[in-house]
């Protein structure tokens, strides 16, 4: 199939990998064009512009940093002539953002699919995203064995802005999760309590996540390099989930503290490094 990927940050990167790898015609476009060159020792064409990207594609994926970013690339800068393709977007945006995309999009024989993913740079590599899709019933099963190139099987939430809203859910417990683990160590380190002690009783007990082990040695280290997903973007999401809950009644409190947690982590300089800096924004040194 003819496709065109928009945007090749930490994720987009490896997803477009599993594109070309698929034999799919890919013509790739980011906004830094050097993050893109990868792709072309693996088959893809690296276009100058958006609209050059698109040209011949009958799919359009876009995996940019949030809906002002899409609003700028398709809308704002030179206007895309989306005319007779798919556009799929599989960044994370709020709902409402979605079906505002949605809306501007399906015109003119255009076709809008929402499609994003659960997991990170190794998911990504080894295709095993969790792809949730939001569309029409005929857009999924039509697009199912192309979104199946990034995991094994691609889930239908139900029409446009269904999978966005559960995506931003899904984010909210990554972010939350991280938050209260990061106290509790922060809690036990300053107590002067051995952290093994407290991880071995923490992993027998219903209380246990996997992304405690996965984020420890980066809180204990203090190194937050190589990140699977930043600080920055962490904080962006859950900006969205506190205006999206906040919009459907729900309490913020709890969600609010945490933002407050990465906002600090991002002005100590952490904006780039793995949103486990949160620890940064709970237990500085």
């Amino acid at each position: 199939m003819r496709t065109a990927w928009l945007g090749t940050g930490l994720l987009g990167l490896p997803m477009a990998e599993q594109l070309c790898e698929s034999e799919h015609d890919v013509v790739v476009w980011n906004r830094t064009p050097d993050k893109a060159r990868a792709l072309v020792e693996r088959g893809a064409r690296l276009a100058s512009t958006p609209q050059d990207a698109v040209q011949d594609a009958e799919v359009v994926f876009l995996m940019l940093s949030d809906a002002p970013a899409i609003e700028s690339v398709l809308f704002q800068d030179t206007p895309v002539d989306l005319s007779e393709r798919t556009v799929v977007q599989m960044g994370t945006i709020a709902s409402d953002e979605s079906r505002t995309l949605a809306e501007r999009v399906q015109t003119e024989g255009r076709r809008y699919v929402e499609a994003p993913v659960l997991g990170s740079i190794p998911q990504a590599r080894a295709r095993e995203l969790i792809v949730m899709v939001g569309a029409t019933r005929a857009d999924f099963d039509r697009l199912h064995a192309l979104l199946a190139v990034f995991g094994p099987e691609p889930r239908y939430v139900g029409p446009v802005g269904s999978a966005a809203a559960l995506k931003l859910a899904l984010n909210q417990l990554i972010a939350s999760l991280t938050a209260a683990f990061g106290y509790s160590l922060g809690l036990v380190r300053r107590e002067g309590l051995d952290v093994e002690m407290f991880m071995d009783i923490l992993r027998k007990s219903a209380l246990y996540a996997p992304t405690f082990d996965k984020k420890l040695p980066k809180m204990l280290s203090r190194d937050y390099g190589s990140p699977n997903f930043p600080t920055q973007h962490m904080l962006k999401d859950v900006r969205l989930i506190l205006r999206q809950g906040g919009a459907l009644g729900l309490a913020t409190g709890a969600l609010d503290g945490v933002a407050q947690i990465l906002e600090r982590a991002v002005q100590r300089g952490h904006a780039l490094a793995d949103y486990s800096a949160l620890y940064e924004g709970i237990d500085a040194p």
